[in-house]
């Protein structure tokens, strides 16, 4: 009955706010039927700002899918990606006592035994969870971060509710089969059932803290793993101006390129050297220690978006960004079909063109002024012409991108992207994908392959055996169809039973062989061209 009224309201609010007219005129019209419940809407909106609004109304959880919807570029035109990007997700906070009581609970242990002080004082919240400040025992200042009390049932209720808005969407919208919602729900899924473990959210700190552990120019808090749990997260206090006040950064003569390139650096260093990236970026995860204000230095907070990036898709953008600004089109579609981002059976010529067509007005500018944003955004539109399949890691790279970029030019507005990044691929290009890149490779995974080599020698050695083995199930069941064939004559309709067994048994033994070693399995193209060999030379 809950999930009813709960679906009831959301159409209330779709239709208020008139999402109604995202549908196809047909299919609106059993939607009217709500017009008496629904309020009038006042004042000229476009069809972003309606749907921004109806899912800030909807509360939390939809206002999370709406910001995760903004960076769908490829998938969203920009009248209503853009207002999608305004989406704040703020949160009245739960009590201090709540917060005690799950602290107390996941912990074990009562707060005064942990902590010398805690602040009832919620420094952050937000629709997971929210933030108190407080000091160890042993000294040290530190933040309490606790998950929301309930949030888990009600994600997974409203989760349940835009799955079949989504799937009616899909079933309704023109372009239903392009836009993919069902899968983007399901993607939305998994990141935010992600964040509601704590756990995972410290362990992806402690490793961007290990990645960044000697860098001169970025700080990652450390986590206090005795006293972190699913719900409960415990982590050093960070201490800096937020990214987000130039006026304070101006007053105290920070050296804003520095500052600005340095956000660049950090963010590519991640991503090709690391591949392991923070994919929340926005300014309230990002602050900045000016005590040196020629030497600015970032510290992050708040991993519990990460984005990773697997060699071949590091090779691929590494590729991709270097041709676009070399303006090389052809290398460009090329990759995009190689990689699978677009069917292997796109046009490789109209492509070309259609990527020249928006990117030459473009790098008609100064590259201090190319938007890497809006070549992205324009990019993503001709990728919807070519049915372009984008991978949800580079889905987080792209909105990291964003944020990165647009952090940038608000701190330096002169702010060359590309000075800062071309080198760093350039050099990575070199390391990685050169000679030395394949030493390096062959030093990282030697220990590992030594280890391999052993069983790697049996299975060639007694490749012959199971050859053999397979050959021999083969003749018996040839010879059992033989049998069958034969006697097929007298009895026509139980021959043809007797075959259809026979060829089922076959399948089965040489379904059982392959299952047995699983080497056959993965290699069977190649082990069928062997045996078919080995046959042919022993006749």
């Amino acid at each position: 009955m809950g999930s009813s009224f709960r679906l009831l309201k959301i159409l209330r609010v779709l239709f208020s706010e008139r999402i109604d007219e995202l549908l196809p005129q047909p299919k609106r019209r059993f939607l009217k039927a709500l017009a008496w419940c629904t309020p009038l809407v006042r004042g000229k909106r476009s069809r972003g700002e309606r749907l921004r609004d109806a899912l800030q109304t909807l509360g939390p959880v939809f206002v999370k899918f709406g910001q995760m919807l903004s960076t769908r570029r490829d998938l969203l035109p920009q009248d209503i990606a853009g207002p999608l990007a305004e989406l704040q997700d703020r949160v009245k906070p739960f009590s201090e006592k709540v917060s005690r009581s799950i602290i107390e609970t996941d912990l074990d242990c009562s707060i005064d035994e942990i902590f010398s002080e805690f602040s009832s004082e919620v420094m952050a919240s937000a629709s997971v969870a929210q933030v108190h400040a407080a000091q160890l025992k042993t000294g040290e200042k530190v933040i309490v971060k606790v998950i929301r009390p309930g949030i888990e049932k009600v994600i997974e209720e409203d989760l349940k509710l835009m799955t079949t808005i989504a799937k009616f969407v899909e079933k309704n919208f023109i372009d239903g089969k392009r836009l993919k919602l069902v899968q983007v729900v399901s993607d939305y899924r998994m990141t935010i059932l992600d964040e509601l473990d704590l756990m995972r959210e410290a362990a992806n700190t402690a490793l961007i803290r290990r990645n960044f552990i000697n860098s001169p120019i970025c700080y990652v808090p450390n986590i206090y793993w005795d006293y972190t749990r699913r719900n409960v997260m415990v982590e050093e206090r960070v201490y800096g101006t937020p990214i987000s006040r130039i006026d304070v950064f101006k007053a105290k003569k920070v050296n804003m390129e520095r500052l600005a390139e340095r956000g660049v650096e950090i963010f590519f260093t991640q991503v090709f050297d690391h591949s392991f990236f923070h994919a929340d970026m926005h300014p309230g995860n990002v602050f900045v220690d000016i005590a040196d204000p020629e030497n600015p230095i970032y510290k992050a907070v708040d991993f519990g978006i990460v984005g990773t990036l697997d060699p071949t898709s590091q090779a691929y953008l590494a590729q991709n960004l270097i041709a676009f600004f070399d303006r090389d089109y052809r290398a460009v579609a090329e990759l995009h079909v190689e990689s699978g981002w677009v069917p292997k059976d796109t046009n490789i010529g109209e492509f070309e063109s259609a990527i020249r067509t928006v990117c030459e007005p473009i790098f008609q500018k100064p590259l201090g002024e190319i938007s890497f944003g809006i070549l992205l955004i324009r990019l993503f539109e001709v990728a919807r012409r070519f049915q372009m399949e984008v991978q949800p890691q580079l889905i987080l790279l792209q909105k990291t991108l964003l944020n990165i970029e647009g952090l940038g030019r608000e701190l330096y507005p002169e702010l060359d992207l590309w000075k800062t990044g071309k080198p760093f691929l350039d050099r990575w290009v070199k390391e990685r994908l050169g000679a030395r890149g394949i030493v390096e490779y062959a030093k990282r995974n030697i220990s590992r392959w030594a280890v391999q080599f052993p069983a790697l020698t049996n299975t060639v050695l007694s490749t012959p055996e199971r050859l053999e083995r397979l050959e021999s199930i083969q003749i018996q069941q040839a010879e059992s169809l033989s049998q069958v064939a034969r006697e097929g004559k007298k009895r026509r309709l139980s021959g043809h039973v007797s075959a259809l067994l026979g060829i089922f048994g076959l399948i089965l033994s040489g379904s059982a062989l392959i299952a047995e070693y699983d080497w056959l399995a993965m290699y069977w193209p190649l082990t069928i061209a062997v045996l078919s060999l080995v046959l042919l030379v022993r006749r």
